[in-house]
Parts: C-alpha cells; sequence; structure tokens
C-alpha cells in the first residue's frame, strides 16, 4: 500500500511507516521515551528529509504519550508536580530550540547538525546505560553503590527547595527546569520526545525514585511535543500530515501493549536492551555522515 507523502516530496509503503510507528509506540510505553530517537533516524533511513522527519516525528510522538501517560497514571507512576516544572522549561526550550532551528537551516546546515545530535547523544547516553545495566545485572559493588546514588550534588547546591512527594524529593524546582530547557530545545531540533536524555537525567541528576521515573517522563513528553510541533508548523513549516497520520495509528496501540510490558520485565534488563538500540542507531547516523545519498533532495521552493 503505497502512499505519497506532500512535503517530503516521497511514495512510501504505508503498512511500514503504520508498523514503524507502532514498534516506537511500544518503546514509549517500556521505557518512558518518546520513540522519537528511533521513528526519526529510521524515517531518513527510509528517504524522508531530516527536516521532515524531525518536525513530523515529534507529533507522532505526542500520540504515543497520550495512552503511555494514561496508563502509568492509572498505576500512580506519574509525579505530575514534577512533571509540571519539567514541562515548563521545556517549553520555553522549544523556543530556543525553534530559533537555533531557523538559523542553522538558513545556513544549509540543518540536515548535519540534526544527523551529528543523534551521533553523539546516542553514542555517549547508550554507552552510559550500557555500563551501568551491566554491572546491575552483574552485581558488582560499583553498581550497587550507584544504586544507591540520589541526586547529584549541584542539584543540592541549588535554592529555594520544593517537596515533590511523588519521587520522594526535596529539591530546587531550578534542577527539573533546566533539564526541562535542555530537553525542549533538543526535542524542536531532533523531533525527539527527549525521553532517552530525560529518563537517564531524572535518574542519576535529580534522582528521582524509578517507579515514577517513565510516567513522569511521559507526562513531560506529552506537553513539550505539543508546543514543538504547533512551533514547526508555523515557522519550519515541515511537519507532514499524511505521515503523521500514518505513524499515530501504529504508535497510539503499541504504547498501550509496551506499558503492560513495563510492569513485567526486570527494570535492569530493559534499560540493557534499550542501550543496545540507542548504539545500534547511533553507529547507523554516524556512517550517513560520511556518505552521499543517490538522489539530492531539498524541501525549499525554488
Amino acid at each position: 500500500m503505497d502512499v505519497y507523502l506532500p512535503i517530503a516530496n516521497l511514495s512510501v509503503n504505508g503498512l511500514w511507516i503504520v508498523a514503524l510507528g507502532g514498534l516506537t509506540g511500544i518503546l514509549s510505553g517500556l521505557f518512558g521515551v518518546g520513540g522519537g530517537f528511533l521513528t526519526t533516524p529510521l524515517l531518513i533511513f527510509y528517504g524522508v528529509p531530516p527536516t521532515v522527519a524531525a518536525a513530523s516525528a515529534s507529533t507522532q510522538v505526542t500520540g504515543a504519550s497520550v495512552t503511555g501517560v494514561i496508563a502509568h497514571g492509572n498505576r500512580g507512576g506519574v509525579d505530575y508536580r514534577m512533571g509540571a516544572v519539567l514541562v515548563a522549561g521545556g517549553v520555553f526550550g522549544a523556543g530556543i530550540g525553534a530559533l537555533l532551528f531557523r538559523f542553522f537551516r538558513s545556513i544549509g546546515q540543518i540536515d548535519v547538525v540534526i544527523s551529528g545530535l543523534y551521533v553523539v547523544l546516542l553514542g555517549t547516553i547508550g554507552l552510559l546505560m550500557a555500563r551501568e545495566s551491566i554491572q546491575v545485572l552483574r552485581g558488582t559493588g560499583a553498581a550497587k553503590q550507584a544504586a544507591r546514588r540520589r541526586h547529584h550534588p549541584l542539584v543540592a547546591s541549588l535554592p529555594m527547595r520544593w517537596r515533590f512527594y511523588g519521587s520522594g524529593l526535596y529539591i530546587s524546582p531550578l534542577a527539573p527546569f533546566i533539564v526541562g530547557i535542555a530537553v525542549g530545545t533538543l526535542t524542536m531540533l531532533m523531533g525527539v520526545g527527549g525521553g532517552f536524555i530525560l529518563v537517564p537525567a531524572m535518574l542519576y541528576i535529580l534522582g528521582m525514585s524509578a517507579n515514577v521515573v517513565v510516567g513522569t517522563s511521559l507526562f513531560n513528553i506529552l506537553f513539550v511535543t505539543i508546543s514543538t510541533t504547533m512551533m514547526h508548523s508555523l515557522t519550519t513549516k515541515s511537519v507532514d500530515i499524511v505521515l503523521v497520520v500514518l505513524l499515530l495509528l501504529g504508535s497510539v496501540t503499541g504504547a498501550q501493549i509496551g506499558s503492560q510490558l513495563a510492569v513485567k520485565v526486570k527494570p535492569d534488563a530493559l534499560r540493557l536492551v534499550l542501550a543496545a538500540i540507542v548504539l545500534v542507531i547511533a553507529f547507523r547516523m554516524f556512517l550517513g555522515l560520511f556518505y552521499q545519498p543517490e538522489e539530492i533532495y531539498t524541501i525549499s521552493p525554488l
């Protein structure tokens, strides 16, 4: 079933796009990530221009996050107060990201920037997650020490502390606000929900309780991707509605499946699987920086 994507100026297999949406939806429910870190690169590999892939994937992430938040919220797995602070920072960061997106696009470097960010961020985070997951599964002393770790010392030094009862924390709201800004900026630039950065930051920087990390991450992703989608629609004009609908068809169902699996599978094993997926994507994006596509394309008007 071939369909035509008007903004991308490309014909694709619609069933393949729906299946991709389903896969990213499952990842969303399992790990608390929006799934955009997988959707955007795979769309690029399939021939969709990076600008269209990034803008359209952020919309698909929104749909997957809605169902994920509902599922985790029903079991008390969302810290709404922490999520609200993260969202405030994320919306502010999305504005910064929109300005950066327009700048890099104006100088013709946005595709390189998107791919480069994926390589650096996915590679770094994937290695860190893989190392700690292996340590935990082996039961080493370093892993046990990491399991007892609370928030980062810099977080403890920030003023004006609040109590975040859902996360079991007493920290300054400036810490999650700054984390939200970083995630919002990357969401705008890369078309990701930001969960692949937000989840490690919530665990290792903010020191949040593991049982609310996934749900709170999806809560943040939901509202930040809504704002970034609106900004993309109004500024970059790169959202392909046909592509978005196909992705949403699969992701909404996939998120429910992932949320059910999340409570049945060992968390450390899940994190190791996620780390492996992240590293594979990073390596493929790295290779993509060094070869020229068979067809040079643009979405700018002639």
